[in-house]
């Protein structure tokens, strides 16, 4: 088994939930919501990023508006709606449990070695 596996699986998982945590935030255009995720070293391929968001606005968590940009043309911005919200206080609430079950996990390791 490869390790280079094993982390993009560990990272696609959270994903999604990233994505969420950064447009919470404020409201993003796509090229803010990858340049957040590659500073974290969370994704290297900017076409991992667009069926994500396609499937998060599908299922009602993400809007969109377009803004005029300065710099180009128009760019479509990201916003949670309600439900993404509630999502995303769910996911939250999954993240703490998870991290703590490893944690536990790893610290139990770690007294029996």
């Amino acid at each position: 088994m490869k390790i280079e596996n094993s982390k993009a699986q560990m990272k696609k998982g959270v994903l999604e939930y990233c994505i969420l945590a950064i447009i919470d935030k404020k409201d993003c255009y796509a090229s803010e919501i990858i340049h957040e995720l590659k500073e974290a070293k969370m994704i290297v391929v900017e076409g991992t990023l667009y069926p994500l968001l396609t499937r998060q606005k599908n299922a009602g968590l993400l809007s969109y508006r377009w803004e005029e940009s300065r710099q180009g043309p128009p760019r479509k911005y990201y916003t949670l709606t309600e439900k993404g919200k509630k999502y995303l206080r769910e996911l939250d609430e999954s993240w703490q449990e998870l991290q703590q079950a490893v944690a536990q996990i790893n610290q139990n390791r770690n007294t029996e070695q």
